[in-house]
């Protein structure tokens, strides 16, 4: 009786793996495939007729002013902690 109940259980824990596994999977393939760029005939004419392709999208990081920041945020003056 209790081997019948652990391969049972042990039955249902893989079936649950295995579904996970797939929803895994799924979601993965979506995210993947909504990032990818989307270029069709209408972008083709537009690159072709004005030589570039505005779109929604997010504009691409601009390297320059993240370093910037980065610069400003170290170089700013930190106070001591203060001891006890």
């Amino acid at each position: 009786m209790i081997g019948f109940t652990l391969a049972l259980l042990g039955s249902f824990l893989v079936g649950l793996m295995a579904a996970s596994a797939v929803l895994l999977r799924v979601r993965l393939r979506e995210q993947v495939a909504s990032r990818r760029p989307r270029v069709d005939d209408d972008a083709v004419r537009a690159i072709l007729e004005r030589g570039v392709l505005v779109t929604d999208e997010d504009e691409p990081l601009d390297l320059d002013e993240i370093d910037e920041e980065e610069r400003r945020f170290w170089s700013e003056s930190w106070d001591e902690p203060d001891e006890w």
